[in-house]
């Protein structure tokens, strides 16, 4: 099994990266990690968009434009780890799903509907928060894209939350949340 996790930890001493490595031990396969903090990540803009258009019609999917687009379509399982940040996730992570949204190789239009073209059949988001998460709209983000263009229907998501509230142990919270095994 090819995993492929997608490290957006931008924290040295991350506890989300805490948390993730420990799934990651649990899980079987080779990883690969992409840290997207050390990836020369981008936002798309006109320019780029347009060169990514003239790649994929002359076929030439093997551009280094499109490689992580290649890569999550072709693996198996995909792990997400981001911290919880102002409602979402850290932008690097946004600056990555842009690259990888690309029609014909992640998914691709039929009679106008988005169909999956992505290999995996479960993607895990990991994340941890100082507080309580009451609405998580980088999680629904990233399912959303998920099931709705990639194909991948089983989404999880794994959490560590009110780790940086006063009275409680950050410490025992993180530990207990390693004893959930994704499986």
């Amino acid at each position: 099994m090819n995993i492929l996790f997608i490290n957006a930890c931008v924290r040295k001493e991350s506890r989300t990266l805490v948390l993730a490595k420990d799934i990651l031990s649990k899980m079987q396969g080779e990883i690969t990690e992409i840290d997207l903090t050390k990836e020369n990540l981008t936002p798309l803009n006109r320019v780029s968009l347009e060169e990514r258009e003239r790649l994929l019609k002359s076929g030439e999917t093997d551009a280094p434009m499109l490689q992580y687009a290649k890569q999550f379509a072709q693996a198996d399982e995909i792990v997400i780890a981001a911290p919880f940040w102002d409602l979402s996730f850290p932008s690097i992570l946004k600056i990555y799903m842009e690259q990888i949204t690309v029609a014909g190789i992640t998914f691709e239009y039929r009679n106008g509907v988005p169909t999956g073209l992505c290999k995996a059949k479960r993607l895990v988001y990991i994340t941890t928060a100082g507080g309580e998460i009451f609405c998580d709209f980088g999680y629904a983000y990233i399912k959303a894209i998920a099931t709705n263009f990639f194909g991948i229907q089983d989404t999880v998501s794994h959490r560590a939350t009110n780790l940086d509230v006063q009275g409680i142990s950050a410490d025992e919270l993180l530990q207990q949340a390693t004893f959930s095994t994704v499986k």
